[in-house]
């Protein structure tokens, strides 16, 4: 069975004033399907980075990503958009859109050049909404929501979308403990019963620990992965944690900063 998503020999990074910064090197893995994986690394590591590439916001720059069997450089933008949804840590400009109207914003890539969306889509977004807890906040302004509502909505338009992978960066970084574990708990549910390929980069290591299925390590140059237990059993994470050489940190996750 194909993996979902998958990377061979991948390096990463962004260009900035005309210079080429090169952040991850090496990197190989698979992500699982109907599963949830955290992806852990210190800062500057490159987390960002990677997840921009694997989105296609940014070009490797050496290296192949494939969704299925398909290299991502033969996808057009709205094939991609079907097979892949993406949750950044930075919330868009939503001016006056209520919550309804952002997550059907996921059926974009479906919708016909009017931009009218069907009934179908309407019982799509609805279950979405359902999915993620959000369907009583339907008429509220994005902006009058809570970090915590703010992330489940943008996680319901991701939902709404109805790809097989879903990318999020560091959703729980403005949550406190307790959101952080509700919204951990919250993708590992959508992962096993919508069947979804969830990959979340995060600090929170002991709930990535607890709720995740999988787990990528990410250095600069190497990317460990195995499931929680088998990376505890065997010393692997604690050996990761307790890095004597910390990540370079002129090597930005961010692709604005040099």
């Amino acid at each position: 069975m194909n993996s979902p998503l998958s990377i061979s020999r991948l390096s990463t990074g962004y260009r900035n004033a005309g210079r080429q910064h090169l952040v991850g090197q090496g990197l190989s893995a698979q992500l699982s399907a109907s599963a949830l994986t955290a992806l852990i690394g210190l800062n500057g590591c490159g987390k960002t980075t990677l997840l921009r590439t694997l989105s296609g916001l940014l070009a490797p720059i050496s290296g192949e990503i494939c969704y299925g069997t398909k290299p991502l450089a033969d996808f057009t933008p709205r094939q991609l958009a079907q097979t892949v949804a993406v949750v950044l840590t930075s919330l868009p400009d939503t001016g006056f859109l209520r919550v309804r109207e952002i997550v059907e914003m996921g059926r974009m890539p479906y919708t016909p050049f009017s931009g009218r969306i069907s009934e179908e889509d309407r019982q799509i977004v609805s279950q979405a909404m359902e999915a993620t807890e959000v369907s009583h906040l339907s008429r509220r302004l994005l902006s009058s929501l809570s970090d915590g509502e703010r992330q489940r909505v943008m996680i319901a338009k991701a939902l709404s979308q109805q790809t097989p992978v879903i990318l999020l960066d560091e959703p729980g970084a403005y949550l406190d403990f307790r959101a952080k574990k509700r919204l951990m708990d919250l993708l590992a549910r959508l992962a096993h019963e919508e069947h979804k390929a969830i990959l979340v980069s995060t600090h929170d290591v002991g709930n990535a620990i607890r709720s995740a299925d999988q787990c990528w390590l990410l250095s600069p140059d190497q990317l460990l992965t195995g499931t929680p237990s088998a990376l505890s059993a065997d010393g692997t994470l604690i050996r990761f944690l307790n890095l004597e050489a910390p990540c370079d940190l002129t090597h930005s996750s961010d692709p604005t900063t040099p």
